[in-house]
């Protein structure tokens, strides 16, 4: 990777949250690279075979791709007019997207969770491109994170994007770190997250209906 500066710092807005653009130089890679190789090995890991050889780096790579969520995404941004205007149907008018497919690392053992996401919210005087909801849970997926809390930051930035009149999030997980490891289980993990309007319990169900479908 070419040498750059490491300060470079972004501000997309609120729906990033972006803490700075990540940049590591070359020295800082090939230092990465070597900790990766001994780490490897001292598992038992032979590094001098032809699939094995550049491990290290691609580890790396992956695990710097699978991250990018803390840049931020500029593109979340775009919103558009609604076609309601706040009158008694917009209370029940839901818009829901889903499955939207996630993987995340673990922050506790940076094992992956994956699983599916449904949003649906009630739109007050802003929509959002459909597209940017999936850009939404990738934003958060894509950093060292906990299920309960990219289920919050998806919510709290829907909410800080178009303000709408509620917000409904389900993440549905299966975690490696339960099944590779510990009980060894394999179970599923659901989460939701309430705002505003869907304190209903009429809208929740529909909600849920909605995505058990």
């Amino acid at each position: 990777m070419e040498e750059v500066a490491q300060d470079n710092v972004i501000q997309l807005g609120a729906c990033s949250r972006a803490v700075r653009e990540r940049q590591l130089r070359a020295a800082d890679w090939q230092r990465f690279e070597d900790y990766l190789a001994e780490i490897f090995a001292a598992l038992g890991m032979d590094l001098d075979t032809p699939g094995t050889r550049e491990t290290p780096r691609r580890f790396l790579e992956a695990l710097y791709a699978a991250t990018s969520g803390y840049e931020g995404d500029p593109k979340l941004l775009t919103v558009f007019p609604a076609e309601t205007r706040g009158g008694p149907e917009s209370v029940t008018s839901q818009i829901i997207e889903g499955p939207i497919a996630f993987q995340c690392l673990c922050e506790h053992h940076a094992l992956p969770f994956y699983g599916n996401a449904h949003i649906g919210y009630i739109a007050g005087h802003e929509i959002i491109g459909i597209s940017k909801l999936t850009r939404l849970v990738r934003l958060y997926a894509r950093r060292f994170t906990v299920q309960e809390r990219l289920a919050e930051q998806i919510a709290d930035t829907l909410a800080e994007l178009i303000q709408p009149l509620g917000v409904a999030v389900h993440l549905e997980a299966s975690h490696l770190c339960t099944q590779m490891r510990g009980v060894e289980e394999h179970t599923q993990t659901i989460t939701t997250v309430w705002r505003g309007a869907f304190q209903d319990p009429d809208l929740r169900r529909e909600f849920l209906h909605e995505v058990r479908r």
